[in-house]
């Protein structure tokens, strides 16, 4: 690739997918060039996919079929009129190889060169790089020698505790923290088979541990013509395995002096590797003050938005033009830090099970708004969360013209935003924000392991409050639906009983036991909910499509909502309170309802779940009550019967699919039940 682009881009080509192609489209649109897009079978009604001025497919969900296939991706863009390709991050960003085949088949990689690529992507050729640049590194071990013996002998002479680094890859993969010789020969063994897994070489680097540190990242960007500038710095030392949870700019400890050393350091080593665009040079901070040189990103970071909203710039805008042969619009003087901003990640995952990857579909999706809140996101309601791509699904930022103003805000606009369908870690990232630890900007990267104990990320309780809160929604969309569906209705009768008001019973499916409570309506949207000798009175004031404003014992409580059901309104909704999202699902609506179709030999999924197993097959004949099928929601399996005698008929689905509630699973013919 030539130094500098002789020509200048108009179509781009973004090889990535979710909300970092997202965000990328809409700058790329803000500068009036052409956006495509390319996208897997599983991601077809995606909205990055809606959002390009064109798309093209590229193969199936697994990313080895699709979004790894520089060969598809390369074909896409020849197919497309694309002149330049924008790699966002993971996927094929980092890849030098990658960057050199765009170069070859003439487009403009919009990124560093492949050079810079291959040798910061090698932690070991990396440090050797950065020592002889002069650039400050933890006292390690990062040669060429990978076997055992000497790699024990190293680690003898730099002193326990230690690091044990995969030397191809990141994100806490192959590391292993060792804290005594007697633990190293089996971390060696571990770190190198898990670095061969993932990255192809089993290479490894050992660094003296630097005991909770704060993990603190510079921003850097470059141009053709040798400019080297440094945006500000970012500490991301929340993280969790390694993997960051939330990201802030500017760092709560930083100084201007320690501000301008490692800023210094940082564009040290990007001019030392010839360096353009854009790319992150990571440090560890000692509490001392001392920092050390860790890694560099060649590519733009998730948590590049802190810095966009401190400094006011877009840093996609910005890789483009210097892609395109522009020099860098601003000087290091022109540069400054202005207010404060916090991003927080949302990743469909299972708190309580160990943080395990979630599934499902997107039933609502409505983000916050409001002054200082930025959401990139990538999903919408209607759509799903698949197991072949990362479960990050958004990010929430926000700022402030102080920290704890940025912090409350970002509290703020996670509990109004709402994810329904599929399990997030948003009440995790509330509980972590509001941790005086982190108010108080004291985190380092032994902040969750700290504050958080396995009581922490234990599933939300089930309380008697919810459960009123529920059945009082419920209640109110039911009768609102009965009202609708009356010829003619007197509103002052609404809630009137002549004697002892009726209670309602609701018994909601819990993890463990379900959970009865009865509900007497007072009028009004008044309603007093019992269990045993427990009362609450919620009174809704106010309710709109999913959001209702409520009084909660005589205390004001915002709450969002999603009936999935809007047929049967008194069967299922979907509740956040406070930021903790609950299912609640109405079990004697449900009884009501298949006592109903009892006579009707159409088999529903009675909510949306997967399909355990099936045990009919077509033709076959049933009486009333024969297990037709299982069905996993919620943690419990809900057997299926047959409601008549009869014949089965057409069987539209088969073990493991996921079904949405409703969905017709097959049929029984009851004229063939004699036959």
């Amino acid at each position: 690739m030539s130094d500098t682009p002789s020509t200048s881009i108009s179509s781009i080509l973004i090889a990535n997918r979710g909300e970092i192609a997202c965000r990328i489209i809409r700058t790329v649109k803000d500068l009036g060039l052409r956006a495509v897009a390319v996208y897997s079978e599983a991601d077809a009604e995606a909205p990055h996919v809606r959002m390009a001025d064109d798309a093209v497919l590229i193969g199936s969900a697994p990313v080895a079929e699709s979004y790894l296939r520089a060969d598809k991706i390369l074909a896409a863009a020849k197919s497309a009129s694309a002149d330049a390709i924008h790699p966002g991050y993971g996927f094929l960003s980092e890849n030098a190889a990658f960057a050199a085949a765009c170069a070859e088949a003439g487009l403009i990689f919009i990124g560093p060169t492949p050079d810079a690529i291959d040798l910061m992507g090698d932690k070991a050729k990396a440090k050797r790089r950065m020592i002889d640049a002069g650039v400050p590194c933890i006292p390690g071990y990062q040669g060429v020698e990978q076997d055992d013996a000497t790699l024990i002998n190293e680690a003898a002479a730099i002193g326990f505790p230690l690091m044990v680094k995969a030397a191809a890859g990141g994100g806490g993969r192959g590391m292993r923290l060792v804290h005594e010789e007697s633990a190293l020969a089996g971390a060696l063994t571990m770190a190198r088979s898990e670095a061969e897994n993932a990255f192809g070489s089993g290479d490894l680097i050992l660094e003296r541990a630097v005991m909770a540190p704060r993990h603190v990242e510079v921003q850097v960007f470059a141009d053709h013509y040798g400019a080297v500038i440094h945006l500000g710095e970012r500490d991301c030392s929340v993280q969790r395995r390694h993997q960051k949870v939330l990201e802030e700019a500017p760092c709560p400890v930083m100084t201007p002096a320690l501000r301008e050393a490692m800023g210094d350091a940082a564009v040290k080593a990007a001019r030392d590797i010839g360096y353009r665009g854009a790319g992150t040079v990571e440090f560890l901070l000692d509490e001392d003050g001392a920092f050390y040189f860790l890694e560099m990103n060649t590519r733009l970071q998730v948590e590049h938005p802190v810095t966009e909203l401190v400094t006011g710039l877009d840093l996609v805008a910005m890789q483009i033009r210097v892609a395109q042969g522009e020099p860098l619009p601003l000087t290091q003087d022109d540069i400054s830090l202005k207010g404060h901003a916090i991003e927080a990640r949302l990743y469909a995952e299972d708190v309580s099970q160990n943080f395990l990857p979630a599934t499902g579909p997107v039933l609502h999706w409505s983000p916050a708004t409001g002054d200082g809140v930025r959401i990139d996101a990538g999903v919408e309601s209607g759509g799903a969360v698949s197991p072949f791509y990362d479960p990050m699904i958004a990010k929430v930022i926000a700022y402030g013209h102080s920290r704890d103003e940025a912090r409350r805000k970002l509290i703020n606009a996670l509990r109004e935003t709402t994810l329904f369908g599929v399990t997030t870690n948003k009440k995790f990232l509330i509980d972590a924000l509001e941790k005086p630890a982190f108010a108080k900007g004291e985190a380092t990267t032994g902040f969750i392991t700290e504050e958080f104990d396995d009581a922490s990320f234990a599933a939300p309780t089930l309380t008697l409050q919810i459960a009123a809160i529920g059945a009082a929604i419920l209640h109110a969309q039911a009768t609102l639906a009965a009202q609708r569906s009356a010829i003619s209705v007197t509103p002052v009768l609404i809630g009137w009983a002549s004697a002892t008001r009726p209670a309602t019973p609701y018994r909601f499916a819990g993890p463990e036991n379900d959970l009865t409570v009865s509900i007497t309506d007072y009028g009004a949207h008044c309603y007093e909910t019992a269990i045993n000798e427990e009362t609450v009175c919620v009174e809704i004031l106010s309710m709109g499509d999913d959001r209702a404003a409520l009084s909660i014992n005589g205390a004001r409580q915002a709450v969002n909502f999603f009936n999935p059901l809007p047929a049967k309104p008194a069967e299922q909704l979907f509740l956040a309170v406070d930021g903790a999202d609950f299912h609640l699902t109405n079990l004697n609506s449900i009884a009501v309802s298949e006592s109903e179709q009892a006579g009707a030999g159409a088999v529903t999924a009675p909510m949306h779940g997967a399909l355990i197993d099936v045990f009919v097959e077509p033709g076959q004949k049933v009486s009333r009550g024969d297990q037709l099928a299982v069905l996993e929601a919620m943690k419990m399996q809900h057997e299926l019967t047959a409601a008549i005698d009869g014949q089965v008929g057409e069987i539209h689905v088969k073990a493991g699919d996921q079904v949405a509630a409703d969905t017709l699973l097959m049929s029984i013919d009851a004229a063939t039940a004699s036959d």
